[in-house]
């Protein structure tokens, strides 16, 4: 099992590493034909940051192991608002924007809503099942969450592209274009191995040790993937530049929930089993709890009290889960 636990950690370690050489390179491109940041962040960044859990939702889908994808959904989430979200508000209080108030939070906790409507058959499809169909709607409602942004912002993205063009600017040639696109190769590398890595080696303990896939993917994928937004989030705090980790956090649970199970569903239909449903539930009401949070003293505050009921319900969540 030690064999199996350090290879899960040299995968997650390579898609780490992966996701982070591909961003790099992909940004410096986008940086080098001056294309918006806006642009760079919503399209590059975002996918790129999400490499891990795309790749491993890919290779378990293919491998079959389909409580691994919706462990590493449901874990990611609730690592991410519960026990990182509450780590920064213990180490300092965090004011959490108008935008992310009422737009990212809200558009999370109903991404929690929709899945656990489709889990209990409300919108026509087979109870505990999430199929081809809901896949297809779960990736078009990620697109507009995606594309919202963009369009608020459409007007600067093409009065930058019409100065760049009245005033003859040309790609800038400090960008080494070789050096960028080796980044994205290995990174691509990186990624693919790390992944194998990972789900091979998962499957393996679940087979020889009888743990399920499900534990497995709430915890030791879940918190693996995390890794990125907790050491983002970190420094964000010491560098006193929250917003952005804050906002990640919040988007990273749209994503869980709309790309990593909706591109699931599409490779193969997930069966999600009652014990899911109980995860599922516990992230609804937690996603629900930050956004009430939002409206009581010190409103649109995370303070250090809401930061200890946060991660108190993570580590009993742990807790709970091996009893």
């Amino acid at each position: 099992m030690i064999i199996n636990i350090l290879f899960i950690i040299l995968g997650l370690i390579l898609l780490v590493i992966g996701a982070d050489l591909l961003v790099r390179g992909a940004s410096n491109i986008a940086k080098r034909f001056h294309i918006p940041e806006i642009l760079v962040g919503l399209s590059i960044v975002a996918i790129g940051t999400s490499m891990p859990e795309l790749i491993i939702t890919v290779n378990s889908a293919k491998s079959s192991a389909i409580d691994l994808i919706i462990g590493n959904s449901i874990g990611s989430d609730l690592c991410n608002l519960l026990f990182i979200l509450g780590t920064m508000a213990l180490i300092k209080p965090i004011t959490i924007t108008k935008e992310t108030k009422n737009l990212h939070i809200p558009v999370a906790f109903a991404s929690t809503v929709i899945i656990l409507c489709m889990c209990f058959g409300l919108f026509g499809s087979e109870p505990g099942v999430i199929n081809n169909i809901d896949g297809i709607f779960l990736i078009t409602l990620f697109l507009l969450y995606l594309a919202y942004p963009i369009i608020i912002e459409i007007k600067d993205i093409v009065e930058t592209y019409k100065e760049n063009k009245k005033n003859h600017i040309k790609p800038d040639k400090k960008t080494n274009m070789f050096l960028s696109v080796a980044l994205i190769i290995i990174g691509c590398v990186l990624l693919k191995y790390g992944g194998d890595f990972v789900v091979n080696n998962s499957i393996n303990i679940a087979e020889i040790y009888n743990i399920s896939q499900r534990v497995i993917g709430l915890t030791i994928i879940a918190l693996g993937t995390a890794l990125p937004e907790f050491i983002t989030s970190i420094v964000s705090i010491v560098t006193k530049n929250t917003d952005l980790a804050v906002g990640n956090l919040i988007g990273s649970s749209v994503l869980n929930s709309f790309l990593i199970l909706g591109l699931g569903s599409l490779i193969t239909p997930l069966s999600i089993s009652q014990e899911f449903n109980k995860n599922l539930i516990l992230l609804t009401l937690s996603t629900l709890m930050i956004w009430l949070f939002m409206y009581i003293p010190k409103k649109s505050t995370l303070t250090r009290w809401k930061g200890i009921i946060l991660v108190f319900i993570f580590f009993l969540y742990i807790f709970l889960l091996f009893r």
